[in-house]
């Protein structure tokens, strides 16, 4: 499991770098059509960067709860037992389940109200932008599953992860 978790994770950061570069193209074309008369100015490119921006901010999201530098905030003093930590931890992704769930469960109803429209510019269809609120907390979900496992251990066993 622990190595489709990898590989999946893998594929998230080639994707982000990819929709970064991609995301470079349309703010281009807007920045030049804007300050010259060169090129005409294109209205599908705001689309298309908001698009790219929305799935990044998405994408990025479920490679921080991998690394463990998303939605921690740190408001007691460091543990000095790492059974204590791992017990906070334990908390503190709990915490972060219960969002997932929520993403998972309404993003399903927003994807499907996506699905029946398209967006007024470009013609996508907007399930391209509300699947990522679903997809997002599934991924959430096995990420922090992955690290429950880890705290557990750590936590009865006293085991390093």
């Amino acid at each position: 499991m622990k190595k489709l978790l990898n590989g999946y994770y893998r594929v998230l950061q080639v994707t982000m770098t990819l929709l970064m570069a991609l995301l470079i193209l349309p703010v281009a074309l807007q920045i030049f059509s804007r300050y010259t008369g060169l090129i005409p100015r294109y209205i599908w490119t705001e689309e298309v960067a908001r698009f790219c921006f929305m799935w990044i901010v998405m994408i990025g999201a479920m490679i921080a709860v991998r690394d463990g530098t998303h939605f921690d905030v740190d408001v007691l003093p460091a543990f000095r037992s790492r059974r204590v930590a791992a017990g906070h931890r334990i908390f503190v992704h709990l915490a972060m389940l219960l969002v997932a769930l929520i993403f998972v469960t309404y993003g399903y109803d927003f994807a499907r109200f996506g699905a029946q429209q398209t967006s007024e510019l470009a013609g996508l269809p907007l399930l391209t932008i509300y699947i990522a609120w679903p997809l997002a907390g599934v991924t959430w979900l096995a990420f922090l599953g992955e690290k429950l496992i880890e705290d557990v251990r750590l936590l009865y066993r006293g085991e390093r992860p």
